[in-house]
């Protein structure tokens, strides 16, 4: 109550304008760790950001509440940027890292070491906390290529449909965030990212 009598003391017309639309450039794909808000993150007001998030930022073709989130996004609200954010320090990524049973999410945390078994090459002999990084670095660029991969993203692009996919990773020590150097903006672009990786 206390923030909404703070916006309306700001903006007499925020609500109302709010209410009427929802139009988003954005669609954030991340961790549902409460420390990663993707609006204070990018510094923009409700309304700005489509959001869908869930343990280590995950994208799988399996996952139909998420390919729901990328489809709604790219087809109703036409969003032009689908960012895929992980965050360094990561529970999930921590835990996939582990040799110890944690239950159900068990099954969620095998797609994360998928990842490591990919990119044993780049993990092999390096400091646990290098690691760590490292993992959570990997997970987004993996995860930018499967939302690359989808039927909803593959259709928009083949529509000549404006529409970038990018891989960041937040900071939560010192609120950085950094672009890994991964947008895709088209097939073409896919094709090449995935010869490389």
């Amino acid at each position: 109550m206390a923030w909404a009598s703070e916006i309306k003391e700001e903006n007499p017309d925020f609500f109302t304008e709010l209410s009427k639309q929802q139009a988003p450039d954005y669609l954030w794909i991340g961790c549902s760790d409460s420390r990663v808000p993707a609006n204070q993150i990018v510094n923009l007001p409700p309304g700005e950001i489509f959001v869908h998030r869930n343990i280590a930022n995950i994208v799988v073709h399996t996952d139909l509440n998420c390919l729901s989130v990328i489809q709604y996004a790219v087809e109703v609200l036409e969003v032009k940027h689908i960012v895929v954010c992980g965050h360094y320090g990561c529970g999930g990524i921590k835990a996939s890292m582990e040799e110890t049973e944690h239950g159900l999410i068990d099954n969620w945390l095998r797609h994360i070491q998928d990842v490591s078994r990919f990119n044993a090459d780049k993990l092999d002999g390096k400091e646990y906390g290098e690691q760590l990084d490292l993992l959570c670095e990997l997970n987004v660029v993996e995860q930018v290529i499967n939302v690359c991969n989808t039927t909803i993203v593959q259709n928009a692009w083949k529509n000549d449909v404006e529409l970038s996919v990018h891989g960041w990773i937040y900071s939560i020590e010192n609120g950085i965030l950094k672009d890994l150097d991964t947008c895709i903006n088209s097939i073409g672009q896919l094709v090449e990212k995935s010869r490389r990786t």
